[in-house]
């Protein structure tokens, strides 16, 4: 046995010490006889030094334990390294080693781009702080019911969020405000309590006639002084809309009708002249209500309306809500710090921001938004509020750019104390100090309708950058674009508008948010029966293809016939399929492109319905799993989108939310095997011949089961597919049908009306005897032959020979048909 390994190293040294190479081979053969063959796999350091001196394998045979270690050191280590050249494992004669791998090259994933408003392009979306993204969306002023101007907004924004959060993973934090101290607000509080008063006084018609004539002078002088042409128009259909209200109860009063008819003439007039009696009594009495409660009544009941308007269209509610009545004391702090950093001044109790001494400053810009709209007085005093607009208001100003960040309160206006003396906070300071107070000095994202953009949120980006003295108070600005009714502008204030309520009698609120889907969230988007069409046309094609995956995905196979061999069908509709997922990518990519995604999606599901159409053709199943993939696909696009509810799997849902899964499982059994039965009942009847059989079945079909929202579909040669579909849905399908049917029925009856009015007058025709034909035609000719054809006309000429040679004609063809009457008389026919 060898000794340690430190002997062994001693040994080497003497060996190696050997001048001559055969002595000192034969010394290290000898040497390595007295060494265990298993202690061989455990090398030394030395064992491997002593290797690198043998250049190759001795050739002397008898050499033997050389030999067999040479090899053993080869096989683990590789050949002798000849001079120069680096040691270690190598391929030797026989050995493969792994080649060197590359990765692939791959392509640039497309980034997010938004359409950043304060650079009015598509910027790279970069969140400040990782995934976390910060926004702030302008919420309503609460003072009437919610229309669909707001729905325009929040539905988009609920879009844009649910994307970001949903299919881009950031972590969204959606803060919005209410407005529920506002001018409007003041002003719609104190118009609706004094009307209210004043209907409780009941005042006797003759008065009533009095007060109406006089709040309809300062009214004529509002209108007479009113240029904006969609404004008068509403000023003079309150008018036109009061005189004829008058007219009735003048007449009453003058005629002595009795009591009871002229409080009923009074009471329509009040109800037609509210608008202007309310105006009237706010300018006259305003400033004598006193009750701090009557203005926050308004807002509290229409906040609630608006919240239950935003449940009933799918719309997320917000991570924080900011009321302004809430956030009094912070905005007086905001305000304080506003005029300590230098860029505000008080006046008469009033607090203005100063836009000049904010302009002049370099690391400031005022404007940034809308810049060619700076100096607007029109939009400037819009944004003051109409209660805040004044000769004395104005003169309060250093500059008529300069705009309030506290209003001193007057006579009939709410007021909280502060240092200028009680007031109450201006409309831009209030979005500013709660989203400062919020979200801090810089946020991501800052929300609004297209129409705020000047002056509220270039003065809400001035007064924040005065406040916390920087230059990044909003890093993206999104603005959604406006909506028209039947391609007319959209106010309340002109009551031109549809409530969210009334909007969502006529269509549910996915086919609403469809609508919206199918329009670019920052372009104008025309609220009309032609894009209602298209969203309902969108949704039935859509529909269909779900419920057609859920009755193929239906078919009874064991676990192993659900993994089918693809053909080419399958392999080029796969192809398809990826490239519309990638299509889909690009274009959310693309500043949330939706109106692409959903062309995009629509061209998808015509490529399975071709696909199915042609497996139908071929009486083939189609692919189980594929259609499931695309199905499932879709679904969880439409879910991102807030089209479809959570609780469905697959597919729009049926019954209504939270109920719709259990509905399909539950009933779907039931209804495959009645269906199964009545394919069987059908298959008796046609063979036995008993049509009434076969009636009863069809109108289980088209009347029975309609009605509880089960459709059945009869294909000949395949089994019947069943479809839960909802009620109302199937229920307007029948009548469409019913109605084509009808119009087909209506037709065809005229056409055999007419049939019938054109075979009469031929027979009419083929009872003229040739010879009687012309004789009635007195007004054309005077004189005509034996036979009856016409010789001359009325004046006495002779006829000329191509006119006679034409009337020959058409006696030979009469001839012929006469002939033809006389044959079928003497027939019996």
């Amino acid at each position: 046995m060898a000794g340690s390994s430190g002997e062994q190293a001693a040994d080497y040294r003497s060996i190696l010490s050997i001048s001559d190479e055969a002595a000192r081979v034969r010394a290290l053969d000898e040497h390595l006889s007295t060494r265990s063959y298993v202690q061989g796999y455990t090398l030394s350091q030395a064992d491997v030094d002593v290797f690198r001196q043998l250049s190759a394998l001795p050739a002397d045979s008898r050499l033997l334990h050389v030999a067999r270690w040479f090899r053993h050191i080869e096989a683990l280590l590789g050949r002798p390294c000849d001079k120069g050249e680096a040691c270690g494992p190598q391929a030797s004669k026989g050995r493969r080693v792994q080649p060197k791998w590359s990765p692939p090259a791959g392509t640039e994933p497309c980034k997010l781009r938004l359409y950043n408003s304060l650079t009015r392009n598509k910027d790279v979306f970069i969140p400040q702080d990782g995934k976390k993204v910060t926004w702030y969306c302008c919420g309503p002023t609460v003072y009437d019911a919610s229309h669909m101007g707001h729905a325009r907004s929040y539905i988009s924004f609920d879009i844009l969020r649910r994307v970001l959060k949903d299919y881009f993973q950031y972590d969204v934090f959606y803060c919005m405000n209410i407005t529920d101290i506002d001018d409007k607000i003041i002003r719609r509080a104190r118009q609706n309590h004094l009307f209210a008063q004043y209907r409780e006084r009941k005042p006797p018609a003759t008065q009533l006639l009095e007060d109406i004539r006089a709040a309809l002078k300062p009214f004529s002088v509002k209108l007479s002084e009113t240029t904006d042409p969609g404004k008068r128009q509403m000023l003079e259909r309150i008018q036109h809309t009061v005189e004829v209200a008058t007219g009735p109860l003048d007449q009453a009063v003058l005629a002595g009708l009795s009591e009871e008819e002229i409080n009923s003439r009074a009471e329509t007039l009040l109800e037609e002249a509210k608008d202007l009696l309310s105006d009237w009594l706010d300018s006259t009495c305003g400033s004598e209500v006193a009750d701090n409660s009557i203005f926050s009544q308004l807002p509290k009941f229409w906040e609630g309306e608006f919240h239950r308007d935003m449940e009933a269209l799918n719309v997320l509610p917000p991570d924080a809500l900011t009321r302004v009545s809430e956030y009094v004391p912070e905005i007086v702090d905001f305000v304080q710090k506003i005029v300590d950093n230098g860029y505000g001044y008080a006046s008469n109790g009033s607090v203005y921001f100063d836009t000049m001494k904010f302009a002049s400053s370099e690391k400031h810009s005022y404007g940034k938004l809308v810049p060619e709209a700076v100096g607007d007085q029109t939009a400037l005093q819009e944004g003051e509020g109409d209660l805040s607009v004044s000769a004395d208001r104005l003169s309060e100003k250093r500059s008529p750019n300069d705009f309030a960040l506290w209003k001193a309160s007057k006579p009939g206006e709410p007021s909280w104390p502060c240092p200028w003396g009680k007031g109450r906070p201006g409309w831009h300071i209030e979005c500013s100090a709660m989203a400062g107070t919020l979200l801090g000095a810089s946020m991501d994202i800052h929300g609004g309708g297209f129409d705020l953009r000047f002056p509220h949120h270039d003065n809400e980006l001035a007064q924040s950058e005065a406040y916390f003295e920087n230059d990044c108070w909003v890093r993206y600005f999104l603005h959604t674009g406006h909506l028209t009714i039947a391609g007319c502008k959209m106010s309340k204030s002109l009551k031109n508008f549809i409530t969210i309520k009334d909007a969502l009698k006529k269509h549910s609120a996915r086919q609403l948010r469809l609508a919206f889907l199918m329009h670019s969230w920052k372009d104008t988007l025309d609220y009309s029966s032609n894009t209602m069409e298209s969203a309902l046309q969108y949704e039935k094609f859509m529909n269909e293809f779900f419920l057609n995956v859920k009755d193929v995905l239906r078919a009874p196979v064991d676990i192993t016939g659900q993994f089918e061999k693809w053909e080419d069908e399958e392999t080029e509709l796969n192809k398809n399929f990826y490239d519309k997922k990638r299509a889909v990518h690009e274009a959310l990519c693309d500043n949330v492109d939706t109106r692409t995604v959903m062309e995009e999606m629509r061209a998808l599901v015509s490529q399975c319905n071709l696909y199915m159409a042609a497996r139908k053709a071929a009486r083939r199943r189609p692919n189980r799993a594929l259609l499931e993939s695309v199905a499932v696909y879709l679904t969880h696009m439409l879910k991102i989108f807030g089209a479809i509810e959570e609780e469905s799997s697959l597919g729009f849902p049926v019954g209504g939310s939270k109920t719709s899964l259990n509905l399909e499982s539950t009933l779907m059994p039931y209804l495959q095997v009645l269906s199964e039965f009545r394919e069987g009942v059908r298959k008796i009847a046609r063979e036995k011949k008993v049509p009434e059989v076969l009636q009863l079945s069809d109108a289980l079909r088209d009347d029975i089961l309609p009605e509880l929202g089960v459709r059945f579909e009869d294909h000949e040669g395949l089994p019947t597919v069943v479809k839960l579909v909802d009620r109302e849905t199937l229920l307007r399908e029948r009548e469409e049908k019913k109605k084509v049917e009808e119009e087909k029925r209506k037709k065809k009856e005229e056409a055999a009306r007419r049939k019938r009015e054109q075979e009469a007058a031929k027979l009419a025709r083929m009872k003229i005897p040739p010879g009687e034909m012309f004789l009635s035609e007195s007004d054309k000719y005077s004189k005509f032959d034996e036979n009856g054809l016409p010789t001359h006309d009325t004046e006495g000429r002779e006829l000329s020979k191509g006119l006679s040679k034409r009337l020959r004609k058409l006696y030979e063809a009469q001839e012929r048909l006469h002939e033809e009457y006389l044959q079928m008389v003497q027939n019996g026919s």
